[in-house]
């Protein structure tokens, strides 16, 4: 048995319960991964409430861990047992436990020199940063780009990721202490988007052109304000809906700039094993480097959860919050 976070129904942080669960040998193709950190992300709280429904019910939620590999099943031939680890697992979620069995091909071993708790804060939104900027839309040095919350997990390392690249980097934040923080990490210019109108200082700031791309993880909120930042030929990439999805989008309201929508998702673009080693390779190499810095504000218990989902979603958080088990 060992301990971890399960909902019983769909609902509000209260729906979290951290209670005794049996968990069984890996079986062929399969890894049991000893948790040492697990990571927290917004789409944890999609699958809690219910958005993107989870298979069946009790289930264990969490795409974002590091850890030790204890065991392998038959036919496993990309990690071994005593291996240092890090994942973002396609669905289904599982990763709020002590320990789990997992897909195997799903794990990527831990350079020695980045930690666990690192590893469990950076590896979905990391490999995020990375297929946004390096192939969904691919950043060319003296771009102008926006990034919306740009104070959160995606946001810090997607400034610094593209200031390292030579990018300029507009970003939207809700604080001025959030400002400060973003502009911390490269931001070259935050946007406070609850005293400002970001899409009319993007185009005060690049003299009514607007930029080529807006990685947007807010969703129904922005998604005006998003549209009317793009240059001509320009790039919605539509990643998140914190704000709530985008229902009965009009095609033609794209007609203006003649731009582009996209509804890119990590685990389509890293879909073959190739795929997530070149992903997660790129990011340990820009981590190791120090361009990029990853930051852990907040660290929580397991059996604090629901105070994790609290404060995330009371957009109290800023950077990477932690479980620990």
């Amino acid at each position: 048995m060992v301990k971890a976070v399960r909902m019983h129904e769909a609902g509000g942080p209260e729906v979290l319960h951290y209670e005794d669960v049996a968990l069984p040998d890996p079986g062929p193709g399969e890894a049991l991964v000893r948790h040492e950190a697990i990571g927290l992300n917004y789409i944890d709280v999609y699958h809690r409430t219910g958005l993107y429904p989870v298979p069946s019910l009790p289930w264990t939620i969490g795409m974002e861990g590091a850890g030790v590999v204890e065991a392998v099943g038959d036919g496993v031939t990309e990690v071994s047992a005593g291996m240092r680890v890090a994942y973002a697992s396609p669905p289904p979620p599982g990763g709020y436990s002590e320990a789990r069995v997992m897909p195997a091909g799903s794990l990527v071993e831990l350079p020695a020199d980045i930690s666990s708790e690192q590893g469990a804060a950076m590896m979905l939104q990391g490999m995020t940063v990375e297929y946004l900027i390096r192939r969904t839309h691919p950043v060319k040095a003296g771009e102008t780009v926006l990034v919306h919350a740009a104070a959160g997990g995606v946001g810090l390392i997607q400034c610094q990721w593209l200031k390292h690249l030579g990018v300029t980097v507009i970003g939207t934040v809700g604080s001025e202490e959030k400002a400060a923080l973003a502009s911390a990490h490269g931001c070259d210019h935050p946007v406070n988007y609850r005293t400002e109108d970001f899409a009319a200082r993007v185009m005060e700031i690049t003299d009514g052109r607007g930029v080529p791309v807006v990685y947007d993880s807010i969703g129904a909120d922005t998604l005006e304000g998003s549209l009317n930042s793009l240059a001509r030929l320009g790039t919605l990439a539509s990643f998140g809906n914190a704000s709530g999805p985008i229902t009965d989008f009009n095609l033609a309201r794209l007609a203006p700039k003649s731009a582009y929508i996209t509804r890119p998702t990590l685990f389509g673009y890293n879909a073959t094993r190739p795929e997530l080693e070149e992903s997660a390779g790129a990011l340990f190499d820009v981590v190791r480097s120090g361009a990029v810095k990853i930051e852990i504000h907040q660290t929580y218990p397991l059996s604090d959860a629901a105070q994790a989902h609290r404060d995330l979603e009371g957009r109290k958080t800023t950077g990477s919050t932690i479980l620990t088990p």
